[in-house]
Formats: structure tokens, C-alpha cells, sequence
């Protein structure tokens, strides 16, 4: 396999996936800013999303994120790294979106979820297809 081609498709997701990062901590900080707060929520919905929000993407995005780099290094053709990259970035943008809008339930964040699962099982699959093969 051409592992130039699958690390660049990996480059491409893991720095999108950074700047998505960078994005909603930026959103945190210009509410703290607003609301004047530095620790904490203080009981402000619209922070407490913002909060949220980040700290959900910080806690997904790194697994997907490893998946897609070990796939690169196993030489995986870049289409399966694109589906994997693809897929959990609409999946947080989508979530975070939905929860910046709602701290209730709500399609895009069930939207969200259903797409990073489904990318959590591609790159899986295709980790484990490769530790086998």
C-alpha cells in the first residue's frame, strides 16, 4: 500500500479534527469573557453547552484520531482513513452544533453520536482486519 498517500489522508483528518478543537475551545473562552467567568459554569445554560460542547468533542475525538494514525502506519488505502476521518468529524461538528443549541435532547446530537459510533466501528473493523491480515 502507498503509506505517503494514507499518511497525508490522516494529516488531513487529524488536523481538521484540531482545528475543530481549537474552534469550540475558542467559543468557551469568548463566553467566559462575556459572562465574565473563570472557573466553572456559574449556572449560565448557554456556558455550561459551550463547556460541554468541548469537553465531549476532547473526550471522542481522541480515539478516533488513533485509529485513523494506526491505520495510516499499517498502510491502510487512504479511502478507508477518509471514511473514518469524515465521518467522526461531521459526527462531532454535528453533535457539537446540536448541543451549543439545546442541553436537551435533540436530533443533531443524536445524529452526532449515531455518525461517531459508526466511525468508531469502520476504523475498529478495519484495525482489527488489518492486525489479522
Amino acid at each position: 500500500m502507498d503509506t505517503i498517500a494514507s499518511g497525508h489522508a490522516a494529516a488531513l483528518w487529524v488536523g481538521l479534527h484540531v482545528l475543530l478543537l481549537l474552534t469550540l475551545s475558542l467559543l468557551v473562552v469568548r463566553l467566559r469573557q462575556k459572562h465574565k467567568v473563570a472557573l466553572g459554569d456559574e449556572g449560565i445554560p448557554e456556558l455550561a453547552r459551550a463547556i460541554r460542547a468541548f469537553g465531549n468533542a476532547s473526550e471522542y475525538i481522541p480515539v478516533g484520531l488513533a485509529a485513523i494514525i494506526v491505520l495510516a502506519l499499517v498502510g491502510a488505502p487512504p479511502l478507508a482513513i477518509h471514511v473514518v476521518g469524515l465521518v467522526l468529524f461531521a459526527g462531532r461538528l454535528i453533535h457539537a452544533v446540536g448541543l451549543s443549541n439545546s442541553g436537551g435532547a435533540s436530533i443533531p446530537r443524536a445524529l452526532g453520536m449515531i455518525c461517531t459510533w459508526v466511525a468508531y466501528i469502520f476504523g475498529a473493523v478495519a484495525l482489527l482486519f488489518y492486525a489479522i491480515g
